[in-house]
């Protein structure tokens, strides 16, 4: 178990097309509310790889997400049906939306991802800016791991610069050193390219183009 010996074991978080066309739908579809699901993956190294993901049943509201049991009890049987059909890949994280306040964690996600970390390791959290991503044209996402409770990470300086909605400043404040972003990268897989062509002509907007979604 890596984790025990770095509190900044993982540094890279590569998502495939499918994954992200999926998330970024499914936040897209919350307009206003948060929305949150699972993603399926697996770990090379220091890489978290997200290889798909599926919406979870869950209520949002405008400044939470309230996971229930009904929602565990879907990605459970979730996962046990893509395994019974041959997709290997495990639960790797959890993803919301946080539409038009940015990417990061507020201290309700801090908690989940501390308890997903103690329970579910390895797990990634990853959050999409929905109304963002729409105006600039380019996906804006972030992908955090929490430090254990208690731990004082080295200062690192000014981290990229977001602008975050005075209501939220400080939640963002508050818990900004609790966890670390890792680096996001994004693919194409074989598997990916013939259904991303399905859900790209018939779900997608005009917005966004396929070569801006991955620049």
């Amino acid at each position: 178990r890596p984790l025990s010996c770095s509190h900044h074991y993982f540094k890279y978080c590569k998502i495939s097309a499918l994954a992200l066309l999926k998330m970024v739908m499914h936040a897209r579809s919350g307009g206003n509310l948060e929305v949150m699901g699972l993603m399926l993956g697996k770990v090379d190294g220091e890489t978290m790889i997200i290889m798909d993901s599926f919406a979870l049943p869950v209520e949002g509201t405008e400044t939470r997400v309230n996971a229930q049991a009904a929602a565990y009890e879907y990605m459970a049987a979730y996962i046990e049906n893509a395994k019974q059909v041959g997709r290997l890949e495990n639960a790797i994280g959890w993803y919301h939306s946080h539409p038009g306040y940015g990417c990061w964690l507020s201290g309700i996600d801090v908690s989940t991802q501390m308890l997903n970390q103690q329970f579910q390791e390895p797990f990634v959290a990853v959050v999409i800016d929905p109304t963002r991503t729409i105006s600039a044209g380019k996906v804006n996402l972030g992908a955090f791991r929490t430090y254990p409770k208690g731990y004082k990470p080295p200062d690192e300086g000014p981290s990229e610069y977001q602008t975050i909605p005075l209501n939220k400043i400080e939640d963002f404040g508050v818990h900004c050193k609790q966890y670390y972003a890792l680096e996001v990268s994004y693919f194409k897989s074989s598997l990916d390219r013939k259904l991303l062509e399905l859900l790209w002509n018939k779900y997608w907007v005009n917005t966004l183009s396929s070569s801006s979604l991955l620049t």
